[in-house]
């Protein structure tokens, strides 16, 4: 009866309240800040950049917000005058000399703050992580660590520029769904209650980390799969809260609007949400089925377009929560199980794990917006894996691998890890590059930088190689007709004359026309290119500047000039 009655208070109070309460009092301490959504960067990685290079990286991500698990000295150094915007943090075990003394989180206010602001714009402190679950031995020192580091932030007059809290776990909250049930685990409320009034007296937010993906995972057949990665839904698979009738279309807004009932269920209806942490593995072991190339993306790219739409919430449509997306790279210095290692959107070097589909929804992240990506083996793998992954490409993947038989473009270098390449980056283009088709079971990658090497011109590469450049350039100058054999996998050859892929002089471009007489074109079937579409993979073009005649209709992409025939 004392629950029913307890629970019957928080639905009343979440509902009638909501939007007089909360959202006026939250958007006032919010102010006009727009939502964003930010990264975390780990360290636990073998082959990290370097502070000047990750930089770079994020600058050239257009990554704006930043959040680090300690104050590293280097990359706070190196992001001074960037405008990316830091979140330093207290690792947990420096809480009990920070918390037991004021002249240590002065100190340490001095060292890792100070010393580096206002040329690295670090926007707020993050006090330790998940004290109170994992490590509950210091949590009585928690809001004395947080008061002493404000007072230091007081003494030098940053504390209205520099916001201070500490991120938690999503299992300080009972009963999160419905939302209008939610309230605070009551063995903690004596630290939460203090800590939410401090928040609110400085307009700090309550640091979230909140993952759909273990909701998902420890309330399977409860919880569908689409809901915790932002799919499109159908009225009747929404969630809906039946206190308040509100439907709930992903796991994510259900779990910030508990997270909005609990605080009220305290009485405190101004502090912001800020998510310190949320994505999804692209990588699991047996038992992490749905930690897949194919969910992350789709988790992380939706998170995204929803952050940046100020998508909302149902409970609160008009305030949006900042995200901070786990993590940057894959930290594979990490203990298993294998998702752990698994997390990143970039390998340690910088190349994606996947492309994010992010288009439309801002300049966050350009990796989707890369014209040229290609699917190459990683370093590190032994050859008799990488030689089970590339027999697969080429028989069962249905891969153009004419080029890497003997004698062909691509045979030299002739070793495992080149094929393999190769033959990934085929496979990859006929699928479009699309999501999860550059895995191989966890021994390819992507990367920005084309493979391509003197002759040997990989699938989706837009350049030529130098025998072909000359060999039409020397026909340029002699005035002579060329007839260019053409292996093709895609769009129609004339827009690949508009974009000068093959290098061709002005006049070229006036005089001849990419179109092939019925006379001098003829289909040739080849092991594994007839494969790649209804129409036969090689089609051989007469280069002439006679006038048009019927074209080589292609339902492909053109990849590269094979053979100059001079006549």
């Amino acid at each position: 009866m004392a629950d029913s009655k307890r629970f019957l208070l928080v639905f009343l109070i979440c509902t009638v309240l909501s939007e007089s309460g909360i959202v006026a009092e939250v958007k006032q301490t919010q102010g006009r800040a727009e939502p964003f959504v930010g990264v975390n960067i780990g360290t636990d990685v073998s082959n990290l950049l370097s502070p000047a290079d990750l930089v770079a990286f994020l600058k050239l991500q257009n990554i704006g917000h930043v959040r680090l698990y300690d104050a590293d000295s280097d990359i706070l150094k190196a992001l001074a005058r960037t405008k990316i915007r830091v979140i330093v943090s207290v690792p947990n075990n420096q809480l009990l000399a920070i918390g037991s003394s004021n002249v240590t989180a002065a100190t340490w206010i001095g060292r890792n703050v100070v010393a580096y602001y206002p040329e690295t714009l670090i926007t707020a402190i993050a006090v330790g992580d998940e004290v109170l679950t994992t490590v509950s031995s210091s949590a009585p020192l928690l809001l004395p660590a947080i008061e002493a580091l404000y007072s230091a932030l007081v003494a030098a007059n940053l504390h209205t520029e520099i916001k201070i809290s500490t991120p938690h776990a999503a299992s300080i909250i009972l009963d999160p769904f419905p939302p209008s049930q939610a309230f605070f685990n009551q063995t903690l409320n004596p630290i939460i209650l203090p800590l939410l009034q401090f928040l609110s007296k400085t307009g700090s937010p309550l640091m979230m980390n909140l993952y759909p993906y273990y909701v998902f995972m420890q309330n399977k057949g409860v919880v569908p799969l689409d809901n915790s990665l932002f799919k499109p839904l159908t009225p009747s698979k929404e969630m809906v809260d039946p206190n308040t009738l509100l439907h709930y279309t992903n796991v994510l807004d259900a779990m910030i609007d508990s997270v909005y009932c609990s605080m009220k269920n305290l009485n405190v209806t101004d502090v912001m949400v800020l998510v310190t942490e949320s994505g999804w593995p692209s990588r699991g072991d047996s038992k992490e089925p749905y930690a897949t190339i194919d969910n992350a993306d789709t988790y992380n790219s939706n998170l995204i377009k929803h952050v940046l739409d100020h998508s909302g919430s149902p409970l609160h449509p008009e305030l949006t929560s900042s995200v901070y997306i786990y993590e940057l790279f894959n930290e594979d210095l990490r203990s298993p199980p294998v998702s752990e290692a698994n997390w990143g959107l970039f390998h340690g070097n910088s190349t994606p794990v996947y492309l994010l589909h992010v288009s439309g929804s801002g300049t966050f992240l350009a990796n989707d917006t890369t014209n040229q990506t290609f699917c190459i083996a990683m370093d590190g793998v032994d050859a008799r894996t990488l030689q089970a992954a590339l027999d697969w490409a080429c028989g069962p993947g249905r891969a153009n691998c004419s080029e890497i038989q003997p004698g062909e473009g691509c045979y030299q270098p002739n070793n495992v890890k080149n094929h393999a390449s190769y033959a990934f980056d085929s496979y990859y283009q006929k699928e479009g590059r699309g999501s999860g088709s550059c895995d191989f079971k966890g021994v390819a990658m992507i990367t920005t930088t084309d493979p391509s090497h003197g002759s040997c011109i990989f699938p989706g590469s837009k350049k030529i190689s130098n025998k072909t450049k000359e060999a039409i350039n020397g026909t340029e100058a002699s005035g002579a007709a060329v007839q260019l054999r053409l292996v093709t996998v895609g769009s129609q050859i004339n827009k690949a004359i508009k974009e000068n892929r093959w290098g061709l002089g002005a006049s070229q471009k006036r005089r001849y026309n990419m179109n092939a007489s019925s006379s001098s074109t003829r289909e040739e079937r080849t092991p594994g290119w007839g494969l790649l579409g209804a129409r036969p993979a090689i089609c051989e073009i007469v280069v002439t500047s006679m006038m048009p005649q019927k074209g080589c209709e292609e339902t492909m992409f053109l990849q590269r000039i094979k053979y100059p025939i001079m006549e």
